[in-house]
């Protein structure tokens, strides 16, 4: 049997349609974090670098924190670390502020685990990007030269893009010294690689020529192709790294994160007009419906207390005892006078 983990998110966040995000895995021991190297990588700043672990003894899979700081649930019950609890299918688990659903099931992995695992994170990084307003399409740009300001978009994972002086090519250029069709461009997930397709005057990455076979383009290096300068662009591995990067951002002991639904997105409340609505808003209960692949640990914001309407116990007590020490002094006062 394998294990399905399904990111619990509601359908229709980020892309059109939704669209269900999991990995299937079948290994002795599967690794959840936000740190690379973990088997299911999930990409928000309240998931601890190994957060928690699940564990197969033959037919049964066990679930353990891994002395992650926000805890690791099953359902709505913190399990105590290094504690071991069976998993059944159906049973959602939560790490962090991330929902989990699993389904245990007959199913064959499919590809590598670790390119798996990093594809959901991008995955999950890009619906979030999305959600926030920004492209987060993979893009390679022409920075210097006479085509200064095209781009072009690669959407499409392991897809040849043609960058040339044809007009049918992906990304055209005008310089004259470049050939109809010049070089090929490919993105396979978050790596790009870089073809020459017997140029003439041939193309380099930082000074090296580009031989006529696939060779990988790596971060901040240049492409020259004759006059023109360009750069590749990738919003999505470049927020992946800064998430794995940054400190495990601490949840407040209060709150309350409930399941998304995964059928439909949940409608916001409105208060009925025999609810008075309250003046600001109340922390106890917050929504995981969605990443947060962006968030960074936030500045502790100071809490604000209401205060009801009357005088408690004890600021009755108070009271009573300051009219006390008030009679008492007058009761003193007095008898000097008296005394006079």
């Amino acid at each position: 049997m394998a294990l399905t983990i399904v990111v619990m998110a509601p359908a229709g966040a980020g892309k059109e349609g939704g669209g269900e995000l999991s990995l299937t895995l079948d290994a002795p021991r599967i690794i959840l974090g936000r740190a690379e190297g973990c088997e299911v990588r999930l990409p928000d700043a309240t998931v601890s670098p190994r957060h928690a672990s699940i564990r197969q003894r033959g037919a049964t899979y066990l679930l353990l924190d891994e002395g992650s700081d926000n805890g690791t649930y099953l359902g709505k019950t913190r399990i105590a670390p290094r504690t071991a609890m069976p998993l059944r299918t159906g049973d959602r688990i939560r790490v962090g502020r991330v929902w989990l659903a699993l389904r245990i099931e007959p199913a064959v992995p499919k590809g590598a685990p670790a390119a798996a695992a990093k594809e959901l994170a991008l995955e999950l990084v890009a619906r979030g990007l999305a959600a926030q307003g920004e492209d987060p399409t993979p893009r390679v740009l022409v920075v210097d030269g006479p085509d200064r300001g095209r781009a072009l978009l690669l959407p499409e994972s392991a897809r040849p893009y043609f960058v040339g002086r044809a007009k049918d090519t992906d990304l055209s250029l005008d310089d004259p010294d470049v050939s109809r069709r010049h070089v090929t461009i490919t993105r396979r997930g978050d790596q790009f690689s870089v073809q020459d397709l017997g140029s003439r005057a041939g193309a380099s990455l930082d000074g090296a020529p580009v031989p006529q076979f696939d060779t990988i383009w790596r971060p901040g290096q240049v492409l020259a192709i004759s006059a023109d300068r360009l750069v590749f662009e990738h919003p999505a591995a470049e927020a992946l790294a800064e998430i794995e990067r940054c400190p495990c951002e601490p949840l407040r002991p209060d709150a309350v994160y409930e399941p998304p639904s995964v059928e439909e997105p949940a409608a916001p409340s409105t208060p009925t007009p025999s609810t008075p609505t309250p003046s600001t808003p109340t922390p106890s209960s917050a929504s995981a419906s969605t990443l947060s692949p962006l968030s960074r640990p936030a500045a502790s914001v100071p809490r604000v207390v209401q205060g009801g309407g009357g005088w408690g116990f004890t600021e009755a007590l108070i009271a009573l005892l300051a009219l006390g020490v008030l009679a008492l002094s007058i009761a003193g006062l007095m008898w000097l006078l008296g005394r006079g």
